[in-house]
């Protein structure tokens, strides 16, 4: 289904956020299906993740007798996941569809998860993990998306610098290696990755490191959602808007705000609106027996979109509907 499609049919639901954690009390009508106790846990506190909860409220409104807790660990850290997600299971949750902040290092807590719960990772993958299923992006794929609109940004070739909040994270590896696979045999050439923690401070004083040290830099690429307006922020500061080229992902107001007045070239947009609701969904689907939900690959791929000058004004509208705002 087109990204078009999904947001105007969400705009029509009339999707409320609310702030709390749990939504919906609904409970199985007699002889209809099994109550179920589901999450989603995210990686961090970004806006990103307002788009995937109303996803997730979608999902509720659409299935019979469940409940979801959508959390957002206190820190950007494994161990504070970790806790979010022992309490889930204390509470007797059937399904946790999480986001991993470090998946080299949680493969033996998503498996200990799994004898308890069903898994399924959302947004980013621990493949060798016994999770069920992923439900996002194409990383990869992303990646190289973002080295095209270096490319294009960029004709004659030139620096450039990457920034993530973790490199290790697998869609930030996964992108990184995309970008790397589109950009060689170019005349681009990536000086370094510099990685902030998820810490918003360091992620704008990166970049004022890297236009300070290396004044001949000529593009900047922030691989999560946050980078983009801590990478603009910075070249504002430094009087390069124009000078520096910037390409981004996702959809934060500043990023879109500076794609629209070509302070950035472009910004490649998931769709976590769609991680929300098919997570939720297909957990649904697959406890209550229905298996095929899973495909082979244990995968379910969800398109990225690129959004320049040309398309921002259209995506920005449907967004506010999705979102609620005029």
């Amino acid at each position: 289904m087109k990204l078009s499609t999904l947001l105007t049919a969400a705009a029509l639901c009339g999707l409320i956020l609310t702030g709390c954690n749990k939504q919906s009390d609904t409970s199985a009508a007699p002889g209809g299906p099994k109550p179920l106790h589901l999450a989603f846990v995210t990686n961090n506190a970004a806006n990103f993740w307002t788009i995937a909860r109303r996803g997730t409220e979608e999902a509720v409104k659409e299935l019979d007798g469940v409940t979801v807790d959508f959390r957002i660990p206190p820190q950007a850290t494994a161990a504070e996941q970790k806790t979010t997600i022992d309490d889930l299971l204390a509470s007797g949750v059937d399904g946790i569809a999480m986001s991993p902040i470090d998946p080299a290092n949680q493969v033996g807590m998503i498996n200990d998860t799994a004898k308890q719960a069903l898994v399924f990772t959302q947004d980013s993958d621990v493949p060798d993990s016994d999770r069920t299923c992923y439900i996002g992006t194409d990383n990869v794929a992303a990646g190289h998306q973002a080295g095209v609109l270096v490319k294009q940004a960029l004709p004659n070739g030139g620096k450039i610098m990457v920034f993530v909040g973790k490199i290790d994270a697998q869609n930030a590896k996964d992108r990184f290696q995309g970008l790397k696979d589109e950009l060689a045999g170019s005349n681009v050439t990536i000086v370094d990755v510099r990685t902030d923690n998820t810490d918003t401070v360091k992620a704008k004083s990166n970049v004022t490191d890297t236009l300070v040290t290396i004044p001949d830099i000529a593009g900047l690429v922030g691989l999560w959602s946050y980078n983009g307006p801590a990478i603009l922020n910075a070249v504002k500061d430094a009087g390069k808007v124009g000078q520096v080229k910037i390409v981004c992902f996702d959809e934060d107001p500043e990023t879109l705000a500076g794609v629209k007045d070509g302070s950035i070239t472009g910004t490649i947009v998931q769709q976590p609106f769609e991680f929300g609701r098919l997570a939720i969904t297909n957990m649904a689907k697959y406890l209550r027996g229905d298996k095929t939900v899973v495909p082979d690959s244990h995968k379910i791929i969800i398109p990225t979109l690129v959004i320049d000058k040309s398309k921002v004004d259209d995506f920005s509208t449907k967004l506010n509907a999705l979102l609620g705002k005029s």
